[in-house]
């Protein structure tokens, strides 16, 4: 059998749990649905998902068109930036040598997607989303008008309630948030700006400030891009040591979908002390792949 694909759409919904279950039962009929994380305060939903191609191409169409139906950006805040009702769907190649099939997988579905008449965007790594997020829809609608960018997929005029769509193909990396116990959310941005990988940082970090506003704190909200070379214990660290350095204590932090085995298993060697440890070593990884 195949290794599976993952998928981890995002939505910009929630806060509306009718729509949130109602994404989650169309993406669970045709793949396997392992996580759902919801944000009232980002107001955003991301869902995980494994499968074959085929399958992960009908639930994600299909949980678009749900999107579509449900999500109205005339009427949303939140946040985190968003240029779609499905803003960003990525295909994830699980180990290196899936990537090829997931590049297929995701071109596959931009295609789809432009037939349901949305605007698709290709994203990679010279061009990631925050490339085509920045300013908003109103201001994508303007790149686009102006010649700057034309969508690969699709009508050249973003829908007005859902947008468009960013699709891609990427390796696995870990969305990982650290929260600081302040209201001060430009102490968020500050340590965001040194620990991204373009402030002199982490490399293939992208790290953001957002408010909290329901619980009256701020977050530094990141995307490790590489998590076999940069330890997350160490960027944690970092944010933990740039807030105190500011007078403010950092609090819990949040995985946002699912953690790759070998990242639980480099944090764990470094805590414990157990320099031979690794995925080959945990049991439930074992147990799924003798091989491991």
């Amino acid at each position: 059998m195949a290794f599976p694909l993952e998928a981890v759409p995002n939505f910009s919904e929630g806060r509306d749990h009718e729509t949130i279950e109602a994404l989650a039962a169309v993406l669970g009929e045709h793949a396997r649905l392992l996580d759902v994380h919801v944000d009232p305060d980002h107001n955003r939903s991301v869902f995980t998902l494994a499968g074959q191609s085929a399958g992960l191409v009908r639930a994600l169409v299909a949980g678009i068109l749900c999107a579509r139906e449900r999500i109205d950006l005339r009427r949303h805040e939140g946040a985190h930036p968003r240029v779609g009702a499905a803003d960003v769907v990525p295909i994830v190649g699980v180990r290196p040598e899936d990537m090829g099939g997931a590049r297929a997988t995701a071109f596959e579905l931009a295609v789809q997607v432009g037939k349901l008449g949305l605007p698709v965007f290709r994203y990679g790594e010279e061009r990631g989303p925050a490339f085509f997020r920045r300013g908003g829809p109103d201001e994508l609608q303007r790149r686009i008008d102006a010649g700057e960018l034309t969508p690969d997929f699709g009508p050249a005029r973003l829908d007005p309630a859902a947008g468009a769509v960013l699709v891609g193909a990427r390796r696995p990396l870990i969305a990982f948030n650290v929260e600081l116990r302040t209201d001060d959310v430009a102490i968020a941005r500050e340590i965001a700006s040194v620990v991204r990988e373009k402030g002199g940082g982490f490399p293939g970090v992208r790290a953001l400030g957002l408010a909290l506003s329901s619980r009256g704190i701020v977050q530094v909200s990141m995307n490790v891009e590489d998590p076999e070379g940069v330890a997350l214990h160490d960027v944690v660290e970092r944010v933990r040591a740039e807030a105190a350095a500011r007078g403010v204590e950092a609090g819990d932090s949040e995985l946002v979908g699912l953690l790759p085995a070998s990242v639980a298993a480099r944090a764990s060697r470094e805590s414990l002390g157990l320099p031979g440890l690794d995925a080959s070593r945990l049991l439930e990884v074992r147990l799924l792949d003798p091989d491991a």
